[in-house]
């Protein structure tokens, strides 16, 4: 049986988003729910995927396509592309996930020299047919054909100008047919061919047109970026066209349920008169408000808002909507759940709760770890000495200052190299997407809320503002000049300062301070509320909460701190830590203490050691004593000493050097010579597999004494001050169960010796990390000595897939994802099939030997969203990550949980 390709409106629905696409799912559940939508079919991902394993579109496609056609056809009466009241048609690329970086729609399908004459006949409007007949040339050349949109563009602008006028619209019949065909002669001229007159022909082109799209530059980069899988292949949706540039009664606009900026309810959109498909998003001119159509339109307005509701009724989430009126009568275009800013996403999933739309749990799965990241960012302190350049639409929020920059190329390489910059057009379209992605923030002269720059930044989480019509952009000059400030003209050397809350466009840096919602992390709620200055702000503080409380309510995995000093345990406390996954003591040799650790290398006699060690002591007792007093009464695993001695060592090479000099000068320094001896001794050509970890803690007498010594001392001081400190010691880089049970019997004899020496009691929980795929795989024997296990991801990474971070990362990553071997980097998030069994064999295996086994996560990954979610699923018992990560991985942990119990 033929595999279906192509299924109508009325035949698919919402859930079917894998095979139709999000587009396609979506206009099929509008057409189920008796919403006024034009009738047409979609073209399923599985042809995409077929076009692109062949390089051809399958044969039985365009039979399949006939079918359909044939079936609107009849439906309205009417024939693509016929002589007299031809039927047009719209193609739009839909994958599952919205993709900026996707093809444009191309409108108007069906118009050639004849049915253009057709469609004036039957609408009674000739300006209109052939506007409509240059716009479906204009977008087919660009998007189909390859065509360098510029030469368009010049071409109208040039017309305008003949004309005497300055908007499209204006432009009069005989003017359109002029530029009719001009456009054919670019067409001729850059493309070879003549703009196709056979209305089929352009469909399937078109058509196979979306099909390609899916492999351009800028839809890898998109989906490189937001992690979407490069198989999925795209759909294609052929709907009818409605008509909006039919005159002062028609329009077209884009509204939200909600504002996708703030989350508040209300009325928001925007809506442009006489005006065709993209002209709202495309930013070529500023829009009204949604507002204005309730005076211009008010039947329109009112059958628009009750649809309105009744799709976030239906979705039970803020809704996206694209629509057109067509001399009055409304036609729905598209719907979606909308993309929204970080403080949106969070104001409205509480807003659904109260209003009994959604539970508690589903208001977690409506925010996400990576949200809550950026209303961590700092934002303006408004200080009242910035120089204001301009305020528009506050389109993305958040606080982005950098270096101006006008095109991509420029974008990509300066941010390569290090300097934040900000993006500034005129106004953007899909191929700008490579420069949106490097830049910090974006800026445009024309657009709204709506315009293809504020809903992909809004998708990115990029600091954007809109709608700067005082700025005069110009990226062939690579200038900005301001009306009413003649004398002042931007350049790529200057710096400006966006801010996405407010609108506001500054010259210059502008000072940070801490957002609302790092306020409240730090401080808690009632002095984030007391500090904040607007209702909003408030209204944010209390959603972040509410989610933040009920996602420790319902997680299972605790969330603990990679913290090294007193200063970083403090801040995890403040952020909701539940005690330290990872405190590395090699940290604290750092700095001026850096010679006493050399002083212990270069010990030749067992007194020198002493002596070296004697220096230690007091200096790591007294930061345990600070430690352990900030984290009373919460667990903290204190990993003993793991980097390779070099690292304490002057580096190599310049040591040798100026030794080699001195040497010649006659000056040489014997205690150098020495020193040089001892760094050529320990040098390693890969440290990372070297002697480190349990294998130095071994081979070099009394460095886990002291260490341990230092601990329990410690951990006695605290107790006689009324203390209660819990203290964790964990042996690194293990991969046999020997080594840990050498390790574990050292540990326990000075253990016993202090608690002989002070009265106390000290039995602190042994374990061990588990970094090595020897350690994973032998865990079960492991078990038999450790109190738990601790997987050391980040090492687990470089040895499972056997290379060094440091040597790597610079090297061939960039390739390795571009070719797909890496869908995101795996020091970004785990990698499932290698390291994350690699951590699911070591906890099945540990568990096997002793059930009620401690297994946690001290590696970055533990603040990763995604790793979050599989830690979860493998069974851990915590998560550990920086102290700025923890208050994410409390939420993640929180919708781990969630969307596990809705799976079971």
């Amino acid at each position: 049986m033929p595999t279906t390709y192509v299924y109508r409106f009325s035949e698919g629905d919402k859930d079917q988003k894998d095979l139709l696409g999000g587009k396609g799912a979506n206009l099929a559940e509008m057409t189920r729910l008796g919403l006024p939508v034009p009738p047409g079919f979609t073209i399923t991902t599985d042809a995409c995927r077929a076009y692109l394993a062949t390089g051809e579109v399958p044969e039985e496609l365009a039979v399949q396509v006939t079918t359909a056609l044939r079936e609107v056809e009849a439906e309205l009466g009417r024939q693509l592309g016929a002589a007299e009241d031809p039927l047009l048609v719209s193609v739009r690329s839909g994958a599952k996930f919205s993709m900026p970086g996707m093809m444009e729609t191309v409108l108007n399908i069906g118009l050639n020299d004849e049915s253009v004459k057709g469609l004036a006949t039957a609408s009674q409007d000739e300006r209109f047919a052939w506007d409509s007949y240059r716009r479906l040339i204009q977008m087919f050349g660009k998007t189909v054909l390859d065509i360098d949109g510029e030469h368009f563009a010049s071409a109208l602008e040039a017309k305008k100008a003949d004309r005497g006028v300055s908007l499209d619209y204006e432009l009069d019949v005989e003017a359109l047919t002029e530029l009719v065909e001009e456009y054919k002669a670019i067409v001729r001229e850059h493309a070879d061919i003549d703009f196709p007159q056979d209305p089929r022909a352009q469909l399937d082109m078109a058509t196979e047109a979306v099909f390609r799209s899916w492999n351009t530059e800028r839809a890898h980069i998109y989906r490189r970026r937001e992690k979407i899988p490069h198989d999925l292949g795209t759909a294609v949706n052929v709907c009818t066209m409605v008509f909006g540039n039919m005159g002062q009664t028609s329009g077209t606009g884009v509204c939200f349920t909600r504002d996708p900026s703030t989350g508040r309810s209300g009325v928001y959109g925007d809506y442009l008169v006489n005006a065709q498909g993209e002209d709202v998003v495309a930013g070529i001119r500023n829009t009204l408000s949604l507002s204005d159509l309730k005076t211009i339109d008010p039947e329109s307005y009112k059958e628009l808002r009750a649809a309105m509701r009744r799709l976030e009724t239906h979705y039970r989430d803020l809704c996206d909507i694209e629509f057109t009126i067509e001399r009055g009568k409304l036609w729905l275009l598209q719907t979606r759940v909308g993309k929204r800013t970080a403080a949106a996403a969070f104001r409205v999933a509480t807003q659904l709760v109260d209003e009994k739309l959604i539970t508690k749990d589903e208001a977690l799965t409506r925010v996400t770890g990576d949200q809550l990241t950026q209303l961590m960012f700092p934002q303006f302190e408004h200080t009242g000495d910035n120089d204001l350049i301009t305020k528009a639409m506050p389109a993305s929020p958040g606080a982005a200052v950098g270096r101006i920059v006008f095109d991509n190329a420029e974008a990509v390489a300066r941010a390569e190299a290090g300097e934040p910059v900000i993006l500034v057009r005129r106004e953007t379209n899909p191929d700008d997407l490579p420069g949106m992605v490097a830049a910090v923030g974006v800026l445009t002269a024309r657009g709204g809320k709506t315009s293809h720059a504020a809903v992909v930044a809004r998708g990115m989480g990029k600091t954007c503002v809109c709608g700067a019509d005082q700025l005069e952009v110009d990226a062939a000059a690579k200038t900005i000049r301001v009306r009413g400030r003649e004398d002042l003209v931007l350049t790529s050397e200057d710096t400006i300062a966006i801010d996405g809350q407010t609108g506001e466009v500054f010259l210059g840096e502008v000072p940070v301070a801490d957002s609302p919602v790092m306020t409240y992390l730090r401080r808690g709620l009632q002095a984030a509320l007391d500090a904040a200055g607007d209702v909003d702000s408030r209204e944010l503080i209390t959603s972040v909460d509410r989610l933040m409380r009920h996602a420790d309510a319902v997680r299972r995995l605790e969330v603990r701190a990679n913290a090294d000093n007193p200063d970083d345990a403090r801040h995890a406390i403040h952020r909701g830590a539940q005690g330290v996954g990872l405190c590395r003591t090699e940290h604290m040799f750092l700095g001026e203490r850096k010679q006493f650790v050399q002083n212990l290398i270069l010990a030749q006699t067992p007194q020198e050691r002493e002596s070296a060690l004697a220096a230690l002591l007091p200096l790591q007792k007294g930061d345990f004593v600070q430690m352990f007093e900030t984290m009373n009464g919460k667990p903290m695993t204190v990993r003993l000493i793991d980097p390779p001695l070099h690292e304490f060592l002057p580096d190599f090479t310049e040591l040798s050097v100026k030794v080699a000099l001195d040497r010649e000068r006659g000056a040489l320094d014997p205690a150098d010579e020495e020193l040089l001896a001892v760094v050529r001794r320990n040098h390693e050509a890969n440290p990372m597999l070297g002697l480190r970890g349990v294998r130095l803690l071994l081979t070099m007498p009394g460095l886990i004494e002291l260490q341990v010594r230092a601990i329990a001392e410690a951990a006695v001081e605290r107790l006689k001050a009324g203390g209660d400190p819990r203290p964790e010691i964990m042996i690194p880089l293990i991969g046999s169960v020997r080594e840990l049970q050498i390790a574990r019997e050292r540990v326990e004899a000075v253990l016993a010796e202090v608690s002989q020496a002070s009265g106390y009691e000290l039995d602190f929980p042994v374990g061990c990390m588990i970094e090595l795929p020897r350690a994973a795989v032998s865990a079960d024997t492991i078990a038999e000595e450790a109190d738990f296990f601790s997987f050391g991801t980040n090492d687990l990474t470089q040895t499972t897939w056997g290379f060094s971070r440091d040597d790597v990362e610079g090297t061939f990553f960039k390739e390795y994802l571009e070719e797909g071997v890496f869908g995101v980097s795996p020091f970004e998030t785990i990698d499932e099939r290698g390291v994350g069994r690699m951590v699911e064999l070591g906890a099945e295996r540990g568990r096997r030997t002793k059930p009620d086994l401690k297994l946690g996560v001290c590696g970055e990954h533990g603040g990763d969203p995604e790793s979050i979610e599989f830690f979860h699923r493998a069974g851990l018992n915590y998560v550990s990550c920086s102290p700025f990560r923890v208050p994410v991985a409390r939420l993640e942990a929180g919708r781990a949980a969630v969307f596990s119990s809705a799976q079971d």
